[in-house]
């Protein structure tokens, strides 16, 4: 039993010292996963033309404030300053925090934007548009409810970046003075 011991103590001293092996795979799970939904997701409140960031789609406003778009009859001029300004910093969140973490560059600061952009996108299919069925339940037997569970891995994978950083297959790497 003890040379199989032995077998097992290398095997995982090697997984310990490779360290840079776990941001990395965070990284490339994010960029194959998620990537392209959030950019998607990003470009349905894109309005027309080529600064369309700046003039945000009705869609946009009912993505963001389901409610409040509704009781303004659905228009979108009646949204003030303030809406149009958080619209506007969403959709930007949407593309440059997934873009942050794809290229390694400020990544630990963008995982813990993109926790946030979590938790307030839950909170608004909860709250703003009543989805409640996408809940879920933790510890029970159905791996797939859209926010509990498929939430709760994203913000790992962005948990992982915040405490072991991009790896060294990143813009934050290179940008690091060497000792």
């Amino acid at each position: 039993m003890t040379p199989h011991l032995g077998l097992y103590r290398t095997a995982t001293a090697r997984l310990e010292a490779a360290d840079w092996l776990l941001p990395t795979l965070a990284r490339f799970l994010f960029a194959a996963v998620l990537l392209v939904y959030f950019l998607n997701a990003g470009l349905t409140k894109l309005g027309d033309g080529p600064l369309g960031i700046f003039s945000p789609s009705t869609g946009a406003y009912a993505q963001i404030f389901p409610r409040a778009f509704e009781a303004v009859g659905y228009n979108s001029d009646a949204f003030g300053l303030f809406h149009w300004v958080v619209v506007v910093a969403g959709t930007l969140a949407e593309f440059i925090l997934p873009l942050l973490i794809v290229f390694g560059l400020l990544t630990r600061l963008a995982a813990f934007g993109m926790i946030g952009f979590i938790a307030v996108q839950s909170l608004t299919d909860l709250y703003g548009h009543g989805q409640w069925d996408a809940l879920g339940a933790w510890f029970d037997r159905f791996p797939d409810a859209q926010i509990l569970d498929q939430r709760a891995l994203w913000v790992f994978l962005f948990a992982v970046l915040i405490l072991k950083g991009a790896g060294p297959l990143s813009l934050d790497r290179l940008s690091t003075p060497r000792s």
